[in-house]
């Protein structure tokens, strides 16, 4: 990744800003500024950007991981056991030290949706003035690189081949974490024929039944498909850092007759935004293309969600295609479409493609068959 060029981006911010340090936090900003992709969970890890350098500040178990792939120009390395206490014994021994450079009551940059309160009053304590990088950054990652498109290209290939291996292979008596294996399956067996090396990054859910797909967001479990239920099958693929999305509602045995109206609803609901986003509209005039259609047949109140999110890095990522958002999408802006209708008595009923905003239109890097015909098994 062209890492180099996107701190030099930040770093010109911070010059218009006056910011004399920033601290980027949040697991997938640090992977954009570094392509290091770090584990965090209880031992801090950060990365300290200034006007010169790129700094990262990691626990000794993550030594050889960082030095292998972070891009920074300097690591420091904190240790947990006695023997090297010495040479620096927790996170902030170092920040400390690239701290005490700034005059006082210098502008530290961070982001404020992701910095713990205990590490924001730290720094205040110390005179410092803080100032919110999030929006910025943000921002930076709306549009994606010719790089970053190749891989969620990919990483859209992918995922449609293990959504097919999975609903391909479904029947009853299987449980949703099974349905989950097939398609897993499926990914650890074609990722490395296509790239070799690669991480990855897999989300699944395939609830079943009417209780269960109306949960737009559950998680598979060891519940077995009946006949004649609805099945709501999602899944991401993340190549090297880069996610697709692909969702599909399908049914084991015969919808009815009620069943089959909502989910033509659904379907033409997706089309026509699939068919009508591009550049120079808003995103919440994006989202209306599809929730107009929903809305015409008196289902607005069971649509409940935003009608896409933008992906590629994060599994949700802005911009959101949100009724209120009045963002005007670009070229080279990538989104999950997703408008889905959730009603108790009948089920829930979603079909995602991810899709990347062309000059002119979009490039749908998804596919699977859609039509309610070709979804009953």
């Amino acid at each position: 990744m062209d890492v180099t060029k996107r701190v030099e981006v930040l770093q010109k911010e911070m010059r218009e800003q006056d910011i004399g340090l920033s601290l980027i936090l949040g697991h997938e900003n640090m992977f954009y500024y570094t392509n290091y992709k770090a584990i965090i969970y209880s031992r801090p890890i950060m990365i300290a950007i200034n006007e010169k350098t790129v700094n990262a500040i990691v626990p000794g178990l993550e030594e050889d991981h960082s030095k292998a792939h972070c891009t920074a120009d300097n690591i420091f390395i904190y240790y947990e056991h006695p023997e090297k206490k010495d040479r620096g014994p927790s996170h902030l021994y170092f920040l400390d030290k690239l701290i005490e450079k700034l005059d006082k009551g210098a502008k530290i940059g961070v982001e404020f949706g992701i910095i713990s309160m205990s590490l924001a009053a730290y720094l205040e304590s110390k005179g410092f003035v803080l100032h919110d990088i999030g929006p910025f950054i943000e921002h930076s990652r709306y549009i994606k690189s010719e790089e970053e498109k190749e891989l969620m290209r990919l990483s859209g290939k992918i995922v449609s081949g293990a959504l097919a291996a999975s609903i391909n292979k479904c029947k009853n008596g299987i449980t949703e974490m099974d349905m989950d294996a097939l398609g897993n399956t499926y990914i650890m067996e074609e990722t490395p024929k296509m790239l070799p090396g690669a991480t990855l990054d897999i989300f699944v859910m395939s609830p079943g039944g009417l209780a269960r797909t109306n949960m737009p967001h559950v998680f598979s479990n060891t519940r077995r498909y009946e006949e004649n239920e609805i099945i709501l099958h999602s899944r991401q693929v993340g190549i090297n850092g880069y996610r697709a999305e692909i969702e599909r509602t399908f049914f084991l045995g015969k919808p009815s007759d009620k069943q089959k109206e909502i989910y033509k609803v659904m379907t033409e609901a997706q089309q026509i935004m699939l068919d009508g986003i591009r550049p120079g509209i808003t995103a919440g005039e994006a989202d209306s293309l599809g929730r107009k259609v929903i809305q015409k047949a008196g289902l607005g109140e069971y649509s409940n969600h935003r009608c896409g999110h933008g992906i590629g890095l994060g599994l949700h990522e802005p911009p959101y295609l949100r009724f209120d958002n009045d963002l005007v999408l670009e070229e080279n802006m990538s989104f999950s479409i997703e408008p889905g209708i959730y009603i108790p008595e009948l089920g829930g009923f979603r079909h995602s493609d991810t899709v990347i905003l062309t000059k002119n239109g979009s490039e749908k890097i998804t596919s699977f068959k859609r039509e309610l015909e070709e979804l009953i098994l």
